[in-house]
């Protein structure tokens, strides 16, 4: 396995479009894994069409909750379902998938959303691939959906939620995935403080841009080596240490 895990990045944004090479050059030479998280369908196969680029990038495919279409969800499901089955060899994991009630007007968790996290769960169950969750705003209805799946494979990407659910997402066996923003934030090191050792991973979720020592850059896998100094830091163990625990964490996850 390599030395670092971007456990979350979408290579496939525009924003990396004309820097492909590099990027694929750099996740190379530093060893680093990353990924490669998906939107919806299209967004999906040419994640899997990037992946063919390096042994780096590990392409996941998934339907994020702001693409999902109350009106067309089993036919997005089906779709999903017919690329991660016929190509189930290249597929690494399921994500980004979840839920979020920012993308309804009326500020609840659309049923569509609901269908449509559970028909991937569903599909990442069949085909035994780890999944990367979006949890914004709805950590208590990921965690009730959950109980019907295994938890043991499934990031709670960029983890923002209280300390309350930080211990029951840590009783129910998911990986907590921080990101650099952890770098400069205070509330963020807080719960990483609190987070088992054996259950963190990092990421970038890139290509958001984040400020303090990055300087308003936008995410590049490199980033995660501040990301596991600063969880070295919060547990108050060497650098290598850290690097080597989350690398085993990334391992167990990924399931290689």
């Amino acid at each position: 396995m390599h030395a670092y895990v971007d456990s979350h990045i979408h290579l496939s944004d525009g924003a990396y479009a004309g820097e492909l090479e590099h990027v694929v050059r750099h996740l190379e030479h530093l060893d680093i894994a990353a990924c490669a998280v998906s939107m919806e369908r299209d967004d999906s196969v040419r994640t899997l069409d990037i992946s063919k680029m390096s042994d780096c990038i590990l392409p996941f495919v998934g339907i994020h909750p702001e693409c999902v279409d109350d009106n067309d969800v089993d036919d997005m499901l089906y779709e999903m379902i017919s690329i991660a089955e016929s190509r189930r060899d290249d597929v690494a994991g399921i994500g980004e998938i979840g839920l979020d009630p920012t993308y309804a007007d009326d500020g609840r968790i659309p049923v569509g959303q609901v269908r449509a996290f559970e028909g991937m769960l569903e599909l990442a169950a069949r085909l035994d691939k780890p999944v990367s969750i979006h949890s914004r705003r709805s950590l208590d209805r990921v965690f009730d959906v959950m109980t019907s799946f295994d938890a043991g494979r499934a990031s709670l990407h960029w983890f923002d939620g209280s300390k309350k659910q930080l211990a029951r997402a840590q009783d129910m066996g998911f990986y907590i995935s921080y990101g650099p923003v952890s770098v400069y934030a205070n509330d963020k090191q807080n719960l990483m403080t609190l987070s088992d050792m054996d259950r963190i991973l990092v990421e970038t979720d890139g290509p958001v841009m984040f400020s303090g020592c990055f300087e308003r850059r936008i995410g590049q896998a490199c980033f995660v080596a501040s990301v596991i100094n600063t969880v070295a830091d919060a547990h108050r163990v060497p650098f290598d240490h850290a690097a080597e625990l989350i690398a085993k964490n990334s391992v167990d996850y990924l399931g290689v």
